[in-house]
């Protein structure tokens, strides 16, 4: 029974791992192409 409950927590953990990293990931990506064009650096 109490297995149960460390599987369930340490799987929630790397979800909420997971699920952190997609948003920074999607936003890094939004940057990179929709901001970057935007405003190009200068030489």
């Amino acid at each position: 029974m109490i297995s149960g409950v460390v599987w369930h927590w340490w799987l929630g953990f790397f979800l909420v791992i997971g699920s952190i990293g997609a948003v920074l990931a999607l936003l890094a990506g939004y940057f990179a192409k929709v901001q970057n064009p935007r405003y190009p650096r200068k030489p």
